[in-house]
This record gives C-alpha cells, structure tokens and sequence, in this order.
C-alpha cells in the first residue's frame, strides 16, 4: 500500500503512528504485538492527533534505522525480522516499519517472563496480554485449537449428548457412533480410553458445558429506541452449540418487519427490512468462530430500532479481510467444530458465506454494513441508513408548524406525534412474522432438514399436527416439494 493511502487511514489493529522514536520499550511492545496478530505497520514522523506530517531530519535516517532494527534484535523475542524503509510524503522523510504475521507465537519482550511481556494489539492501543490469549498464541504456533483439547473430568459415557446425537441422526441420516465421533476428532483414544474433546462438550447438553463454558450462550435483546436500555423482549439461548444459531436467527426474525413490496403475476411477493441471508450468515459465523477460550464473554445479538448488532468474542481472524467479502475467503479458528458444523448444513461451503452476505447486502441499498473490533471481540452492523434522516425531517415538521391558538398547536403537535410515533413504531418495531406459512418457509430455507417435531418446536405455538397441515398445504400451492424419503430426506423451496 502507498504511504499517501496509508497516512489516510485511522490509528487501528495494524496501524501505528509516532511522531519520534520514543522509548526502546514502547517500540518493542508495538512490534511485538503486531507479530503476534495479524502484523502491521509503524511509521514514525507522523503525529497522529491531530494527524500531521512532522517529518525526520534527513542526516539522521540512517542512524535512526539501525536504531530500531537494533531495538527490535535486543528487545524482541523469539526472532522478529522486519522491513524498515524510508519514504517520502509531503517532501518530508518517514520510517516504514512493517511486520509479518508471526508463525512463532507468542513473541515477548525477551528481558521478562513470557507471561508479563507478551504483548496484542486491541484495538489502536497495545496491551498486555492475558493467559487466556498466551495460550491461544501457543496453539497457533503447534498449530492446534481450543476445541480439539481433551477433557478429562468426566467419562465419555457418562457425557449427555442426546440431543447433539438426534440433531446429527436427523440430518444426516447417520447415526452418531463413537467411531463417527473418532472421525469427527471429537473424541481421541488416548492409552485405550476414548476421551472427549472441548468441541464435543460444547455440542453436548450436558451440565459440564455449563460448568465449563458457562458464557458458550446466545444472548438476544430487542430494545426500544437507538440503544441499550429498554427492553421490548430478550432470549437467553443455551444449550448445545450446533442449536444455537438456529434459535438466534428465529429470534431476529420475530423482531423485524416483512412488507409487501412487489407482484410477480398475481402472486405478492414479500421482503424483509434487512438482508436476512447476510443476517443469517453473520449469527452462524459469530457461533463457529468465536473464541471459546475467552472465558466471561457471550455473543449478543442486540436489535434496536435503527440497526442490528451481532458481537462475537474473539477479534476477527487475520486472514480474513470484510472489506473484500466477495473473495471467497476461508479460516477456520476452531478446526473440530468447523466440519462438524458443515455436516449439520450450518456451514454450506468453505470461503461461500462471506460472498453470500456480500451479494445479499448489494440488494439493500438503504442498509448500511459496517464492522469493528471493540475489545477482544468482533462486531457486525446492519443499520437504516435513512433512519435518523427521517426523525429529523419530523421532528423539523413539528417545530415549524404555524397556527393561531396555543390549543391548536398543543392538538396538531399531539396528533403529529402521535402519527409520526404509530409510523415509525410500525415500520421498525413489528415483532412478528405475517403469516405462519413465511415462518415455516424461512426455516425451511435456513435448514432444508427440518422435521415437523422440530418445526413445531421452533415454531412455538404449533403441534406437529398443525405444522403438518400447512406443509401439506404449501405443497399443494407449488411453495414446496419433497426431495428424498421422510428420514434423511429434505425440503426445496420454489421461487
């Protein structure tokens, strides 16, 4: 990237500016932590607040060079090798220092203990990091996850993983043997005895996944107005983590609005307010990426009357980019869950999700995408882009009306607030799905193996006997067809 591009850019996980060398310290921790992510850039003879060139005398560029490699070579360990150039902007000299992603984590400060020197980068700010993220770090060195360590605490056959194994059974027609759960590396055979794994306790509903990951949960929240305080209703979704994403989709669902929009032929033709396969995609990303090994942190999924937020704990792995959702990019942070999630449909195709929210965005050009890391945590935003334009345009409507009587100003104001109220309230605060038909067929989109069991139950107000009774009709109306037998077979929707 050109140093003019560079300059442009806000101080961040990547970027650094220093006006002057300061201490040998302060420059080790930075580069530290960049290696230890997704690496990054400091330029120094840039000051960043406010942000002007100040520039580096040219008779000390060389010195100043060795000096920061010398810094990085005596304070940093293990080994970090950087670019270190001089460039130009404003016909004033910089030093570019840039650091590679490290394969050799966790880097440190090689005068102390690996425990009170390793160093991340959160946000624009570096910070000391926990033992929690040291030891993520060591993992990506021996090229391991979280997920695949091994529980001892409890034996396999006393692990409750009923209802993991039914949701396995019904949707891939296979029934969850211990030899499918070896496969699976979701147990290993260590001297003989078969051992669970983090990724089979967090897919189990057993009250060890409580005990062990109490925060592995979905917390869900409608709020009234622009942000948190009042809540219009809330869902706490536990449970085994392969359910999860499912009932969170539901919840976000029941929360927005489905207009009428268009007619193709005599058939109406519905649309959601926001892009929900790209909503959908964002909720089963949050759940396979997160990082379980940060303990105290949920996922939440906080709508309000202008945007919906989805925050996974964990920061956004380094390799993939979401200003370039249309790449087809793959990571995977927890290597057992991943496939297993994959078998149970969640995921459709590596690389496939982030164009699938790219293409769905393109569609709604009145909904804004946007995404940052606050905290150790990843954060997507879906918002109204005319929103705020709106409440203002009614609120300047308000205050310029003209009458004769303070009465009639009292009666015009209630009556256009109150107008303006029952507006905005019924386009951005409906909280349920038109009719019980759509709510069976965007189930049917999210999981084309739904049973009518499981339908009544996410459903919530159906019997099997009444989910039956609108499949048959959907049927008969062409909306549906059955590819395959009652067991292992699925649904296909007919546009």
């Amino acid at each position: 990237m050109k140093i003019t591009d560079i300059l442009r850019q806000a101080e961040g996980r990547r970027l650094e500016f220093k006006e002057k060398l300061s201490g040998a310290v302060d420059l080790a921790r930075t580069i530290v932590a960049f290696a230890n992510d997704a690496g990054g850039e400091v330029i120094v003879g840039v000051q960043d607040k406010p942000r002007e060139v100040v520039g580096l005398p040219a008779d000390d560029l060389p010195a100043l060079e060795e000096k920061i490699s010398n810094i990085i070579h005596d304070h940093c360990a293990p080994l970090i090798r950087p670019d270190i150039s001089v460039v130009q902007a404003e016909d004033k000299y910089l030093i570019r220092i840039t650091i590679h992603k490290g394969s050799d984590t966790p880097y440190h400060l090689k005068s102390k203990a690996i425990e009170t020197s390793t160093y991340v980068r959160v946000g624009s700010t570096t910070r000391l990091a926990s033992a929690e993220i040291i030891a993520e770090l060591s993992r990506h060195r021996l090229n391991t996850s979280f997920d695949s360590e091994l529980v001892y605490t409890k034996e396999l056959e006393d692990l409750s993983i009923a209802a993991f194994a039914s949701q396995y059974a019904e949707v891939t027609g296979e029934a969850l043997t211990e030899k499918v759960l070896t496969k699976l590396e979701l147990i290993r055979i260590v001297n003989g005895k078969k051992i669970a794994t983090n990724a089979l306790v967090l897919l189990s509903d057993d009250a060890l996944k409580k005990q062990m990951f109490p925060f592995a949960i979905v917390e869900c929240a409608r709020f009234k107005g622009i942000s948190p305080g009042n809540f219009i209703d809330q869902k706490t979704i536990e449970g085994n983590i392969g359910m999860q994403a499912e009932l969170a989709y539901q919840f976000v669902l029941r929360h927005i609005s489905q207009n009428s929009t268009d007619y193709v032929g005599v058939y109406r033709t519905d649309r959601w307010e926001y892009p929900i396969v790209a909503i959908r995609e964002a909720i089963r990303n949050a759940i396979i990426h997160r990082d379980y090994s940060l303990s105290g942190k949920d996922i939440k999924i906080a709508i309000f009357d202008d945007k919906i937020e989805i925050t996974s704990p964990g920061c956004l792995l380094p390799t993939v980019d979401y200003n370039d959702m249309e790449s087809g990019q793959s990571d995977i942070r927890n290597k057992i869950l991943a496939p297993v999630f994959r078998k149970l449909g969640i995921i459709e195709k590596w690389g496939n999700g982030l164009r699938l929210m790219a293409d769905e965005i393109q569609k709604y050009p009145k909904i804004g995408f946007s995404w940052k890391e606050p905290g150790m945590s990843f954060r997507l935003v879906f918002f109204k882009r005319d929103f705020h334009q709106e409440v203002e345009e009614v609120s300047f409507a308000q205050e310029t009306t003209n009458v004769d009587t303070k009465e009639t100003t009292q009666k015009t104001t209630q009556k256009t607030t109150q107008k303006t109220t029952q507006k905005i309230a019924k386009k951005t605060t409906q909280k349920t799905i038109s009719k019980t038909a759509d709510r069976i067929i965007q189930l049917l989109k999210a999981n084309p193996t739904l049973n009518r069991e499981r339908l009544a139950e996410l459903l919530g107000d159906l019997t099997a006997d009444g989910v039956k009774y609108h499949l048959n009709k959907l049927r008969k109306e062409g909306r549906i067809i059955r590819i395959g037998p009652d067991k292992g077979g699925r649904w296909e929707i007919q546009n």
